[in-house]
């Protein structure tokens, strides 16, 4: 496993996003990215504490990958609600989370918000995490079509986040999948996959020997596509299953046959 983290101001003075990755020896791993909601104040604050609780409890887990995931959401929920108590800030301190976990024969994930997950196999995109927005829901009523949603005048418009009350859990798990070769996973903060179409990531993919290539490519498309407009807080994670040698092979495979 390798993987690379990007985390960039944009266009803000503050940057919201939080991201960070734990590995352990035995080849497991925790990523975890979270945006801030910067219309809620405080945002910074929410996107670091839940992100470092999660890697917290990481460190000494051991058991299902869902059951870390059950945890790491409810207990940082839990943790960011008490600190919004403590400091008089209940209609502050809100943010995305997205979690993805490995332990070393299976990944799953986790998320809630706008920050999304794709998941690639053999430089394809497979899945990806569906928005709790506006937008999103809007895509599922067939209102807007799914391309619509990046640019839609609602896409900051968000259904369920960490650090609001819950009366049932409000984030969203995906099922496990084994462990394959050639597997990469992008997590990313709106600010990020919103300007980035997703023939580009994969575009990107393709010609990456490394996590930190990718991201890096990536970012050049954001910036370019950003120009001219008032970007917000980009944040991405770059994730590569298998080791280096074997992507390496394949890339090289793919440019002289």
């Amino acid at each position: 496993m390798r993987y690379h983290v990007l985390t960039n101001n944009g266009g803000r003075e503050v940057n919201e996003d939080y991201a960070a990755v734990l590995t352990r020896e035995d080849g497991s791993f925790c990523a975890v990215l979270a945006d801030g909601l910067g219309g809620h104040g405080r945002g910074e604050v929410a996107s670091e504490l839940v992100v470092r609780n999660s890697l917290s409890l990481w460190e000494t887990f051991s058991g299902k990958t869902e059951d870390f995931l059950n945890l790491c959401f409810q207990d940082s929920q839990e943790k960011l609600l008490q600190k919004q108590l403590a400091e008089h800030a209940q209609d502050s301190m809100k943010t995305t989370m997205t979690a993805l976990v490995c332990d070393g024969k299976q990944v799953q994930w986790g998320h809630i918000g706008d920050s999304r997950l794709y998941m690639f196999q053999d430089n394809k995109i497979v899945t990806r995490t569906l928005d709790h927005s506006v937008p999103q829901m809007l895509v599922a009523t067939g209102e807007i079509k799914e391309k619509d949603i990046r640019g839609h005048e609602d896409r900051n418009r968000l259904l369920k986040v960490m650090g609001t009350p819950w009366d049932k859990p409000k984030y969203e798990l995906a099922d496990p999948v084994p462990c394959k070769k050639e597997m990469a996973f992008l997590l990313s903060s709106d600010g990020f996959w919103e300007l980035v179409e997703d023939r580009d990531m994969v575009s990107c993919l393709k010609k990456a020997a490394t996590p930190k290539e990718w991201l890096e490519s990536m970012e050049q498309i954001v910036l370019k596509n950003g120009v001219g407009k008032k970007m917000d807080n980009y944040t991405a994670i770059g994730v590569f299953l298998g080791d280096e040698k074997e992507k390496k092979t394949s890339f090289f495979k793919k440019l002289f046959g």
